[in-house]
């Protein structure tokens, strides 16, 4: 027989910091729980235990503080986020049916021990489990104690029986007790013996065994401080040895059998793990019986294949009047659809594509529904549609083009995972099973429960999983139907309503309509490009090599940091446990007194715009001569769209040779580019937001507003600023609306801390409303826990909440900007959907394709142009009314380097 025991605050506190702070979608942390957990199972798995239970401190003095006030009085307090944990990790001990042991008055070493002696008192084997070494006065030949250890290699255990004690220590456990007695320990606030250090201890209890024979031999002690302290303070040297003692006859009642591990995988346990989203132990449930806590929706589930029934259930839904139906799609790698779910609240469905079902029959059937006024929910309404676009005769593509999806496709639809994300923009997925677990309170089979390791393009083509890949369709159909009229009730509540109907489902049309026009590239102008890139970065290698002395891997770090800060010796190097740091930060700040850490980074750049644009550009192209990147909707925390598959955001337009990739685009014969760009936009917002009259009134004089802030900060005329000083509150103007520290803005513009605090201090005394409204960002975060942008797009805040000081002050740096930022996404995607629909309500032939940040790209015909200047100026500037106007600059070129 077995018992293993574990010491649960101090297994806590180390999943804690060995954990990153994970947090689920309501903001809790998690880190240490999923710490916790993982460590029991590992203990459990390699002790295999017949009986198992964990101890935890009470927070109420214990024995020990009466005999000794300022016991553990040195102790720092847990930290907020710790702390919440604790509760959390208790409560699914005891849904596992594991003991949790606490009693006041008595430590969890007490308790341990307690049960430790019983454990061994009945033939037991004993297992604790603990960081604590105070615990080592409990090994025995029958007790082990097991301590975790963080190595490089990853976590390793120590384990010390009696024997293991003596032989690192020089005395057995018991005397342990006795070394503590004379030595003390800070981290208990136990006194100790003045005068007397670990060495000491242990010698002096290694040859006379105890305290007390120490004090009957106190005139023989060595070194004679040791003798005269010891005789000076007998009652301190006993008072620590009763401290340090642990007391294992604490009065513990336990029903016979209570600690007999039994199966941890309950019904109850399961559901927590899901509510805390622990995803990765939740396979750990799959060989119990968790099925019964499965909703089970998926009982009338129904997967249909003939022609006579899917025209029915189509039929049905016109004729019955369904005004919403959820459903899904499903298509594997090369995008082929097997099949889709629908659910309409009586029914759910997968039509499963076979003989007569054909993905061009499923299509028209899903297309014809939609125009008809069902209104279907998508969990990825653009995807949905480019599947459906795929499948369209050549006719009806060509509509598709030149009328929009919206008219052509799906006229009546709606993307829960898109309601999804406006309520909480800070999750990294928007999955059926987590939507179903936090707004319908069921549980339901996630992916990797139906298909194992397997990926659902693969699960698409595996027969033998047709009834796995029918539940997930369906429960991805029933969960898109059942929950969105939720999800939308609170969308409402928060007041975000506008934000989801004129906002983010338009855009997912213009989105899917900007894929599908694509741009056109020239590959010869890019192969000229990577030629460009390919001398230059040979020159800055021949250069590095000349200045290093001899030729090294460049891209190596290891290497780079020898040659840099032992070979070259260059001062400010910053090592780590694996070399020289030669990230861009730190070579970044070394770089003007050094020209080889100049060209180094100038090579990293241009090596990394060759892979990335200059060779990955080329796979990107399609058939039709364009590249057609996707545009990201729920991604980023502040509302603004991303590009991936090229991602064409992240060209580097600062640098020449950045500039030189956007040569490469160009737009098809008869147009041109028009590019048109929001000047200062966030500027603007923060004017508008924060009501500052001096900010508004330079904005309103059109004066140059950096030249103006100048002007203000240094106490300069106008006319007198110069260049430097208009740089300087250029980076200000920015970094404010970023929230930039004096540290931040002193390595940016090159200036001392000091120094750059004078600039930001002056630049708050010119503009005080402003310092008034982002210290007011700040706060209303703290109090409600988001940031919230002029639309009322909200963006949650939990760092604010967190015990950390750099978290907080990030925190409050993301309070800050959050509003202007999010306000200015907002404005760019109103604008998008505006020039895009009036585009098209006016019948013209030129087409948005792009969109960077604050910029839009519209290939226009140039018959078209003056028409689409004026619509572009119109919808952009008119886009948002605020007290300072919103302008644009545009410009048409051949190109889209010559265009912007």
């Amino acid at each position: 027989m077995k018992l293993l025991l574990m010491d649960g605050h101090s297994i806590a506190n180390r999943a804690f910091y060995g954990v990153p702070d994970l947090t689920n979608s309501a903001g809790e942390h998690t880190g240490a729980i999923f710490g916790f957990l993982n460590m029991m199972f590992k203990f459990i798995e390699d002790e295999q235990p017949d009986n198992f239970a964990v101890a935890f401190d009470v927070h109420a003095p214990t024995f020990r503080h009466k005999m000794f006030d300022a016991y553990k009085g040195t102790r720092k307090p847990m930290l907020p986020e710790l702390k919440e944990q604790i509760p959390r990790i208790q409560e699914l001990l005891q849904a596992m049916g594991v003991p949790v042991i606490k009693m006041e008055g008595w430590e969890a070493d007490d308790i341990l021990g307690t049960l430790s002696r019983i454990g061994e008192e009945r033939g037991m084997d004993v297992t604790i489990v603990s960081g604590d070494r105070d615990l080592l006065q409990l090994a025995t030949e029958k007790v082990k104690i097991s301590i975790p250890k963080t190595k490089k290699t990853g976590t390793e255990i120590e384990n010390y029986y009696a024997e293991d004690v003596k032989a690192l220590y020089g005395v057995t456990p018991k005397q342990f007790i006795d070394i503590k007695a004379l030595m003390g320990d800070a981290s208990d606030n136990i006194p100790g013996v003045e005068g007397i250090g670990e060495k000491t201890a242990s010698n002096l209890i290694q040859q006379y065994g105890s305290i007390e024979e120490c004090h009957a031999h106190v005139e023989e002690l060595k070194p004679p401080r040791a003798s005269k302290n010891l005789a000076a303070q007998w009652d301190i040297a006993v008072l620590s040895k009763e401290l340090a003692t642990i007391n294992v006859n604490a009065p513990i009642e336990l029903e016979e059998g209570c600690t007999k591990l039994g199966n941890l995988f309950t019904e109850e346990a399961y559901l927590l793990c899901k509510r805390y989203e622990l995803k990765k132990l939740l396979p750990r449930f799959e060989s119990t019986e968790t099925e019964k806590v499965i909703d089970k929706t998926s009982e009338t589930f129904k997967r249909i294949y003939e022609l006579n029934e899917v025209e029915a259930f189509f039929t049905g839904l016109q004729s019955a009047g369904k005004d919403f139906v959820g459903a899904s799609i499903m298509a594997d790698e090369d995008r082929t659809i097997k099949g889709a779910a629908l659910s309409d609240g009586d029914a759910t469905i997968y039509v499963d594509c076979a003989g007569l079902i054909t993905p061009e029959y499923l299509a028209d059937k899903l297309i014809s529904v939609s125009k008809a006024g069902v209104r279907l929910c998508f969990w990825d309404l653009k995807n949905a549609m480019h599947l459906l676009f795929e499948l369209l005769n050549e006719n009806d593509k060509k509509a598709v083009l030149e009328k929009g999806g919206k008219s052509e496709i799906f006229p009546n639809a709606v993307d829960v995972a898109v309601a999804s994300y406006l309520l909480n923009p800070i999750k990294k997925e928007y999955t059926a099973d987590d939507i179903a677990n936090e707004t319908l309170g069921i549980i339901i089979p996630a992916q990797a429960d139906l298909f194992g390791k397997k990926k659902l393009k693969d699960a698409l083509n595996d027969d033998s999983l047709l009834d796995a890949v029918t539940t997930y369709a369906c429960y991805n159909a029933y969960v898109a139907y059942a929950s969105f009229e939720k999800i939308i009730g609170e969308i409402e509540a928060q007041g975000m309503v506008d934000i989801f109907n004129n906002i983010e489902m338009p855009l997912v049309y213009t989105l899917f309509d900007m894929e599908l026009q694509g741009v056109a590239m020239d590959k010869e102008a890019l192969t000229e490009f990577g030629g460009k890139l390919s001398v230059r970065i040979a020159e800055l290698e021949k250069s590095i090599y000349e200045q290093a002395g001899e030729e090294f891997n460049i891209n190596s770090p290891k290497q780079l940091g020898v040659i840099l800060f032992e070979k070259l010796g260059i001062e400010g190097g910053k090592k780590t446990k694996t070399g020289y740091s030669t990230a861009a930060d730190v070579l970044e700040e070394l770089a003007p007194a050094n020209p080889i850490i100049t060209d180094i980074l100038e090579y990293r750049q241009l090596a990394k715009l060759k892979s990335t644009y200059a060779d990955g550009l080329a796979t990107c192209v399609a058939e039709d001569g364009r590249i057609h990147s996707t545009f990201m909707q729920t991604v980023t925390a502040t509302g603004r769209i991303s590009s991936t598959e090229p991602n064409l955001q992240n060209i580097p337009i600062r640098m020449e040779l950045g500039r030189e990739i956007r040569k490469v685009f160009y737009p098809k014969d008869g147009c041109v580019f028009l590019d048109a760009d929001y000047s200062q936009i966030e500027l603007r917002v923060l004017a508008h937001m924060s009501g500052d009259e001096g900010l508004i009134n330079a904005f309103k004089a059109g004066q140059d507003i950096h030249r103006s802030t100048a002007s203000l900060v240094f106490n300069t005329p106008f006319d007198e600023v110069t260049d430097l000083q208009r740089r300087s509150a250029k980076a200000v103007n920015f970094g404010i609306v970023y929230g930039i520290s004096a540290f931040g803005l002193a390595k940016d513009i090159g200036v001392g801390r000091k120094e750059a605090q004078e600039y930001i201090d002056n630049y708050f005394m010119a503009y005080p409303k402003m310092h008034e409204f982002l210290e007011g960002l700040k706060e209303s975060a703290k109090e409600t826990g988001f940031a919230t942008t002029m639309y009322g797009r909200r963006r949650p805040v939990p760092e604010l909440a967190s015990s950390n000081f750099m978290t907080r002050q990030f925190g409050e740096r993301v309070a800050m900007n959050s509003p202007i930022q999010g306000t200015a996404a907002d404005i760019i995607k109103i604008a998008m959907v505006k020039v895009h629909d009036r585009l098209l309500a006016e019948g013209l032939k030129s087409k948005l394709l792009l969109q960077v940040h604050d910029e839009l790209l519209v290939e226009t015909y140039i018959e078209e142009q003056s028409q689409v200047e004026k619509l572009i100026a119109e919808e952009m500037e008119n886009a948002a009314q605020l007290s300072v106007k919103l302008e644009i600059d545009m410009n048409a070129g051949k190109n889209w380097a010559e265009s912007h």
